[in-house]
């Protein structure tokens, strides 16, 4: 019996892709979340974000771990019983999708996107399960993901909703994720006052208009959860 046979359903609106699609190294980026933004999904996040096919970007939150275990989900796989890790708060798209972020130096299956070097993350059921039976704790796994289509993730941080710092293999499979937040912000001050010690910037570290957040808290999570075209 294979993993997420019940779940078929839910996640066909999930990414899924053709074969891995590489993208540069550096396009991935840790996007730390403005204090002032208060949607409940995402106040006091910190997000892995790539580009995706079709000039849209993917993501996960990487701050939102669960009391769930992997085996407590499906009880009746055998192999996610060797998970030790927590399964992970994704993000609000396709919340009945399962998702890995995978650490490995070659595509893990379909339906991946390459995030930067020795990392991908995979959305087809069939991938995930050869992951979980073979490497199963070379991989981080996550109910939902996050998604934005062509532009949307560049207009909002233009907005000051998210503060932007280079992905970490480090950070991402970080095992104690309480804090992060406070200190990626932190990281972002530090990095804004080396840049320009006279630039005014608010308590938080980022310049960024009431109405701005107000706006994008009712866009965020509304967007499309189609990211790539259905094969």
């Amino acid at each position: 019996m294979r993993l997420l046979i019940a779940f078929l359903l839910l996640a066909c609106a999930a990414p899924w892709a053709a074969p891995a699609l590489a993208q540069d190294e550096e396009a991935a980026m840790l996007l730390v979340a403005h204090p002032a933004f208060r949607d409940l999904d995402y106040r006091q996040t910190v997000l892995l974000a790539a580009p995706g096919p079709n000039g849209g970007h993917v993501g996960v939150i990487l701050n939102r771990p669960t009391r769930r275990s992997l085996s407590s989900l499906f009880p009746e796989h055998e192999p996610s019983k060797k998970v030790l890790e927590p399964v992970h708060y994704g993000g609000p798209f396709s919340r009945g999708a399962l998702v890995a972020l995978v650490k490995t130096d070659a595509a893990p299956g379909a339906g991946t996107v390459q995030v930067m070097k020795n990392l991908y993350m995979a959305f087809r059921v069939n991938t995930i399960d050869q992951v979980i039976e073979s490497r199963p704790n070379d991989a981080r796994y996550y109910v939902g993901y996050v998604g934005w289509r062509p532009g949307e993730l560049k207009a909002e941080i233009d907005r000051g909703i998210w503060s932007v710092l280079s992905a970490d293999l480090e950070v991402v499979f970080r095992k104690d994720t309480e804090g992060l937040w406070e200190e990626m912000l932190q990281q972002t001050r530090r990095i804004r006052a080396s840049v320009d010690p006279r630039a005014p910037v608010d308590s938080s570290g980022a310049r960024l208009r009431g109405d701005d957040v107000r706006q994008a808290a009712t866009r965020v999570g509304a967007f499309s959860n189609v990211i790539f075209d259905p094969r």
